[in-house]
């Protein structure tokens, strides 16, 4: 099992779910956050803040762990449904993951996906 993490642009995300969904991936989280970084060199994206008084753009993390079958294809759509071209798509990170336990059956690993 692996967990895919990304980053990208928040305007993306409705085409990211929908590319999603027809891969037929349905467990997965987004949420939207603030991106500090040298992805902010593009302002097209960016604001300047008050609160953090520092450069940010809007952006989006999805999480997700999948079997590990699944990666390359789930990968490549992600990149692909992303891509603008310009500094600050995104980033996407996979990592292991030792043990999936599903709270509510006790499902355990591939069983809990």
């Amino acid at each position: 099992m692996k967990e895919i993490k990304t980053f990208f642009r928040a305007d993306k995300a409705e085409k990211i779910t929908d590319a999603l969904d027809k891969l037929g991936v349905v467990d997965y989280t987004i949420t939207f956050v603030m991106g500090i970084g040298d992805h902010l060199a593009d302002t097209s994206n960016s604001l300047y803040s008050i609160q953090v008084v520092k450069k940010y753009s809007n952006i989006a993390k999805l999480e997700l762990v999948c079997r590990e079958a699944q990666v390359s294809e789930i990968t490549k759509t992600l990149q692909e449904v992303g891509y603008t071209g310009q500094q600050g798509d995104g980033i996407i990170y996979v990592t292991p993951v030792e043990k999936v336990i599903k709270i509510r059956t006790g499902a355990i690993n591939s069983e809990a996906l």
